[in-house]
Parts: C-alpha cells; structure tokens; sequence
C-alpha cells in the first residue's frame, strides 16, 4: 500500500497519472546498484482489494484487479491479503466511524523473506518499503543468515531511518522512476 501511495504523491508533483507502475521493471531498474552481478529471480507484490472503496468510488475494485492482473502479465507474483473494519474516533470531534486496515501483508512479506533466507533461494533480498513493521523480519532474517544482504528500496517520500539502519542498503525511488516505469496504456 505504501508504494501507491507514494506513486500518489509522486503524480502530485508530476500532474502525470503514474498509478500504472511496472513493479517488474522498476525493481530491475535498480539492479546496477546492488553489489555484484544481480539478476532478479522473482518480484512479489504483496497487497489486498480494497472492496470498502466501492460505494463510495465505483469501479474502484474493477480497476484495481486489472491492474493485479496486468502485473501478473509482466511475471509478478501477486499475494494478497484482506481489508478489516476498525472502529475509531476523530480525534478533534471525538465522533465514531469505520476505518479500515489492511490486514496480514506486512506479515506474509516477513514470513516469505524469512522463508527466502532459510530455504537459500536468494543472495540478496530486496524490499520495496517504507514500512518499520518489516524491521523485526529484516532483523530475523539477518540473525537466521548474516551472509545475505537485505536491501530496502524505499518509496519516493516514505524513507525511513530505522528501515535504511537496519537494512544492509537502502535506496530510495526517485519520482522519474516511476514515471519511467509504466505499463501500456492498452
């Protein structure tokens, strides 16, 4: 989730519609700045259909399974999870309304980076967040095999400091990438 709405933001500054973003060729984009020769064996992106949207925005559930779909068409594996009602208070009229969270992503991104590290499927690992939640994964990851390197590739405008200490490279997205890196149109 935080990579859309980074491509959100990046549209804001660009007045370009970037929400077609090629995860496939973004991430091997960055390959020259890993260490050694780098190839990508996988890109998982890892999210959940945002059918509480639906009233309130019509199609927007249509439009994001094409997009899931077209992704898969580049090769991505697509893993999702689900959103969860949240009953909250407005913290200035302190009335109650429905939020909602995504639920059990940032946990099936742990569990596969920590399978990735355990099974030897991969020398380096790349993440593409912003989110600390993956830190206490990235730490376990590094304990289970201090040889592999785990690089977090951040989100243009969602760096963050304990995410880049913690990983044993961090990158940062600049907006040109994504509008470098868009699906076609068709």
């Amino acid at each position: 989730m935080n990579l859309y709405h980074s491509a959100l933001d990046a549209e804001r500054v660009t007045r370009r519609l970037l929400r077609g973003l090629d995860v496939s060729a973004l991430c091997r984009s960055y390959l020259h700045a890993l260490p050694g020769r780098s190839a990508v064996t996988s890109v998982m992106y890892f999210s959940a259909v945002a059918h509480h949207r639906e009233s309130r925005r019509p199609g927007t559930v249509t439009r994001q399974v094409a997009y899931f779909k077209a992704l898969e068409a580049t090769g991505v594996q697509l893993h999702l999870g689900h959103f969860k009602a949240k009953n909250q208070l407005c913290p200035l009229c302190g009335g109650g309304f429905v939020g909602w969270e995504e639920k059990e992503t940032d946990v099936a991104i742990g569990a596969r980076l920590l399978e990735l590290i355990c099974k030897d499927m991969c020398d380096t690992a790349v993440l593409v967040t912003g989110d600390t939640d993956l830190v206490p994964a990235i730490r376990a990851a590094r304990r289970l095999d201090p040889t592999k390197d785990i690089v977090a590739l951040q989100p243009y405008r969602r760096v963050n400091r304990e995410l880049s200490r913690c990983a044993d490279r961090a990158l940062t997205i600049r907006v040109a990438s994504y509008a470098r890196h868009q699906l076609p149109e068709v």
